[in-house]
């Protein structure tokens, strides 16, 4: 039987770059994307739209 082959999709936290709050949790695909991931979420904190930052 062939070996388990390593996972592709991995679960990363969502950090506000301003508060530094983990908001929320997302799936990225490692192998298409090499980069940390930046998306531009609500900020419960903040109470505003901020950039979050991929964490491990």
């Amino acid at each position: 039987m062939a070996a388990k082959s390593k996972e592709k999709r991995k679960l990363f936290a969502l950090e506000c770059v301003e508060c530094k709050e983990r908001n929320y949790w997302t799936v990225k695909n490692r192998d298409n994307t090499k980069n940390r991931l930046e998306l531009r979420k609500y900020c419960p904190r903040c109470r505003a739209h901020r950039i979050h930052r991929e964490t491990k």
